[in-house]
């Protein structure tokens, strides 16, 4: 049974922007012979017309590239408040959760990111005891923060309760960490809710965000990071999702940038090899 506590906290959500120029951009969508009830349906836009049961993941993120998977099945596409949220199978890299048109986990590279993301800030300081993360929905930064024993509380908001059920459903090995006791879980806006946070009340603040359009766009700014600081404990570590540095440099010495200005302490990149993710640096 998971035994995570959940609050939904309706005055912390954001309804689903109307989408705009920075709107992801996909392949063609194409006809299938894929059906429920015998309603016929689309297939994504994101799922390539040049390569018939191939998804192409395009972005003017990294425009002028696409990276590729071999479909083997559709397992889920739905419609959140805020985001398309598609699972396939892939021919290679297991299931597959992608988000607007971006993969955001492998069953076979997840580790990589979650592991660096969560371990690099935990280890850092000694004794972490109360961690906050922001989005993750996936759950793959609880199961890596539930490793800690020393970690007393895992405060957690996210704001798209579908990618928490979805995730749940189809990727139990990584969505494990729900199931932990230390876990609260917020869905919510996660600006909305670090604002109101304690001031101090944090050891650690992991953001595993998506990329900065659509819902995440707030979690790569400045006023964002200053709510951060001031949730943090002196002492404090804040580790972020901060795009690759082969394609987002500019991204990069914005975030760098402003957290040098607002933190005291060292500042630093740091990077590691995720196949599915673009130029596979993230």
């Amino acid at each position: 049974m998971d035994s995570t506590k959940e609050a939904s906290v309706t005055d912390l959500k954001r309804p689903r922007e109307e989408e705009d120029d920075n709107a992801v951009v996909a392949a063609a969508s194409m006809e299938t012979d894929n059906s429920v009830n015998g309603d016929e349906k689309k297939e994504p836009a994101c799922f390539s017309s040049v390569i018939p049961g191939w998804f192409s993941e395009m972005s003017p993120m990294w425009p002028g590239e696409a990276h590729s998977l071999k479909v083997e099945k559709i397992l889920f596409q739905g419609k959140s408040d805020y985001q398309d949220v598609i699972v396939f199978q892939s021919a290679t890299y297991g299931k597959v959760l992608v988000l607007d048109g971006v993969i955001q986990l492998t069953e076979r590279d997840e580790c990589a990111y979650q592991e660096m993301i969560t371990h690099l800030p935990l280890c850092s300081i000694p004794n972490p005891k109360k961690v906050l993360v922001i989005g993750g929905g996936d759950g793959g930064v609880l199961r890596e923060v539930a490793r800690h024993a020393s970690v007393e509380q895992i405060d957690m908001c996210e704001i798209d309760k579908m990618v928490v059920d979805v995730s749940k459903q189809f990727f139990p090995n990584v969505a494990i960490g729900y199931e932990d006791p230390r876990v609260n879980l917020v869905i919510g806006d996660g600006v909305a809710f670090l604002k109101n946070a304690a001031e101090g009340s944090y050891d650690a603040v992991i953001v595993d965000s998506s990329d900065p359009i659509g819902p995440a766009k707030e979690l790569f700014e400045k006023p964002f990071f200053q709510s951060v600081a001031r949730a943090l404990r002196p002492g404090g570590v804040v580790c972020t999702q901060a795009e690759s540095l082969w394609l987002h440099m500019d991204i990069i010495e914005d975030i760098v940038s402003n957290c040098r200005e607002i933190f005291k302490g060292s500042v630093n990149y740091a990077w590691t090899s995720v196949p599915t993710y673009p130029r596979h640096v993230q």
